[in-house]
């Protein structure tokens, strides 16, 4: 059913992209929003990204219903990365700041999706941005230098930064750890 959407939307059935962009946009929205923190970014991100999915749909290779949804996926992250690097500029946290957070603690409680989520958005961007790639998206460090254009060691550091960061709103929000 899929393939027969998508070969659909090559033909410009506006009706099958419509379909395309509904089964997919919620769950692209939120990677967009987790990326942006913004609601008008992420919607510009996610707007700009299936636009891209039909400029280059007749490129896609079909292989599965996951290939066509990891393909968008990587389309909308990039163009979030996009928007970051335009209106953003990673504003990477200097060394002094992220001293402030501990590190060497193993988490001890339950908390569900949405809660840790909400964490990860209070991150300063050039963390958060790190966070998401390699640990959600998985991402490999050379893969997110060349994405940010930053080096490889800038990101091992921001994803340490990060988790202490993750850690140190954890604690402040009650969550106890033991060593």
């Amino acid at each position: 059913m899929t393939e027969i959407i998508i070969n659909r939307c090559r033909e410009g059935d506006a009706g099958a992209q419509k379909w395309l962009y509904e089964q997919f946009a919620n769950r692209m929205y939120r990677i967009c929003y987790r990326y942006l923190k913004d609601e008008l970014h992420a919607e510009d991100a996610l707007i700009s990204g299936f636009m891209k999915v039909f400029q280059h749909l007749h490129q896609f290779d079909y292989r599965g219903d996951a290939s066509l949804e990891a393909w968008i996926k990587r389309i909308v992250v990039n163009e979030s990365l996009l928007l970051l690097r335009r209106n953003y500029n990673f504003n990477w946290v200097d060394e002094a700041r992220a001293e402030r957070y501990t590190s060497g603690l193993q988490a001890d409680a339950g908390l569900n999706a949405e809660e840790i989520y909400a964490l990860i958005l209070q991150l300063p961007v050039g963390y958060r941005t790190v966070f998401n790639l390699y640990v959600i998206e998985g991402y490999a460090h050379q893969e997110i230098a060349n994405q940010l254009n930053i080096s490889e060691s800038t990101s091992k550091s921001q994803l340490s930064k990060a988790r202490a960061a993750l850690r140190q709103l954890l604690i402040k929000h009650g969550i106890t750890y033991e060593n």
